[in-house]
């Protein structure tokens, strides 16, 4: 018989399984706390559970964790983790010191099958999806890590992977870290990232309530084909009318990231074109100079290119942030990510 890994279902999932096997609705409540609240593995420290019950777990559940298999600590204090699976697989996740808390950064999939042309992750080609409990566990094993766990106040899909190509998992991980049951993160500042998988945005936007980013990095077809091929799939006009649907709470907006190429996508005409594209959403705009990594063909605009570019969409009335990538050093910060080397 296989076994239940706890942390690989939610709420109603725990209970339908407790049920099923002849338990009180009520006692998967007990289980959640003792898994995520006081994160225990041993199913014999869970004294609130009768012993019956506990022996039951013990023959037909188990608790997952994550081996650390090494760490990296950037000179500006992101720390990298690399993560051994239970299948000898690995990922990498980043906790990213902010000015008053820290940020973690977390993958959903082993690799990435989006193939954008800017993005280390994508030579690695993709290996397989993450499980609920593999992108829950990152939280996890990151937040013990730290001297102050409750300076971790943000978390982000931003690592490897394209979590909408791994719905179900990436869901019920995220009704995980938000639920008050469960890790009890604020909403607010749970943040998913897409390269632009248009159906999937319509059912999130239906079903979860976290802070959606999209990897947009250029404003006209031509361009955007060539650095992220899923826009041959699924492009601008189409991503465009989705996020115009995106239900956002009042005063949310949905960011963009927008990594600037030298020579690509960096022109002030790229600027004029991206502020009319995003004419009708909420947005604000996170640019991001590119960060080099060997064998890549593309650089970094030079700053006044990014000054520049920032001007002109402030010009148009565009919250436009310039975000100066953290951990460089280490290969941690946004697009160097990279398993299996």
């Amino acid at each position: 018989m296989t076994k239940v890994d706890f942390k690989d279902l939610d709420l109603e999932e725990t209970k339908t399984w407790v049920k099923q096997c002849g338990h009180k609705a009520y006692r998967a409540e007990q289980i959640r706390q003792w898994v995520f609240r006081h994160q225990t593995h041993s199913f014999d420290k869970m004294t609130t559970l009768s012993k019956d019950l506990r022996n039951y777990l013990k023959s037909h559940a188990y608790i997952s964790q994550l081996k650390t298999a090494k760490t990296e600590v950037s000179v500006d204090g992101t720390k990298k983790f690399l993560f051994e699976l239970e299948d000898s697989n690995s990922i990498e996740s980043v906790l990213i010191p902010e000015r008053d808390h820290y940020t973690a950064c977390i993958s959903s999939q082993v690799g990435c099958a989006m193939g954008c042309t800017f993005c280390l992750t994508a030579k690695q080609g993709f290996t397989r999806n993450l499980k609920c409990s593999e992108i829950v566990n990152q939280v996890i094993q990151i937040r013990k890590s730290m001297d102050q766990p409750d300076r971790l106040t943000n978390i982000v899909l931003m690592g490897m992977g394209e979590p909408l190509a791994n719905y179900e998992a990436v869901a019920r991980a995220v009704r995980n870290i938000i639920f008050p049951d469960a890790l009890n993160f604020s909403r607010r500042r749970v943040a998913l990232s897409t390269c632009g998988l248009v159906p999937e945005i319509e059912r999130l936007g239906k079903e979860l309530p976290v802070n959606l980013a999209v990897s947009l990095n250029a404003a006209d077809d031509a361009t955007r084909n060539l650095l992220m091929p899923i826009n041959r799939k699924y492009p601008l006009t189409q991503l465009i009318e989705a996020l115009s649907r995106f239900p956002l709470p009042k005063g949310r907006r949905i960011t963009f990231e927008y990594i600037l190429i030298k020579d690509i996508n960096d022109r002030l005409s790229d600027a004029t074109h991206l502020t009319k594209l995003l004419k009708t959403i909420s947005a604000k705009i996170n640019l991001i100079p590119f960060n080099h990594y060997q064998g890549s063909p593309f650089e970094a605009p030079d700053e006044g290119t990014i000054l520049a570019f920032q001007d002109e969409l402030m010009r148009n009335n565009f919250t436009a942030m310039i975000r100066k990538s953290k951990g460089c050093d280490i290969s941690a910060a946004c697009g160097q990510l990279r398993t299996g080397l």
